[in-house]
């Protein structure tokens, strides 16, 4: 068991979440947490298997956000690939503003340090 156990999502991290959607005053028993942890562990690996078979067939060794997304698409979560292709985008619009931002402070830095 230890190698299946490996392969699952922390226990702890899924009542966290699971917590965050019901009342506050909702009980979770150890069983369900157990039984959505084993679900969400299979459907993650359900659908990077599928995004790491495209990655072959196209030589390439490293599974990325774009691939993700096709996977669902290709496996019929057409609503979540659709929400994470727009979570995507969000997420590397900010990645880029923080670079650029990022840039612009190193520059300013050196700068002061040029004029002491």
């Amino acid at each position: 068991m230890g190698d299946e156990h490996d392969k699952l999502l922390p226990v702890a991290n899924v009542g966290r979440i699971m917590k965050q959607v019901l009342p506050p005053t909702a009980k979770i028993s150890k069983e369900a947490k157990e039984t959505i942890q084993e679900c969400a562990s299979e459907f993650i690996s359900f659908v990077t298997g599928e995004a790491s078979a495209k990655c072959q067939k196209e030589n390439r060794k490293t599974v990325n956000g774009d691939d993700i997304c096709w996977a669902l698409g290709s496996l019929g979560f057409d609503e979540y690939s659709q929400a994470i292709v727009r979570y995507l985008h969000k997420f590397r619009e900010f990645e880029r503003e923080r670079a650029s931002a990022a840039a612009i402070c190193k520059g300013d830095c050196l700068l002061q340090i040029d004029q002491n």
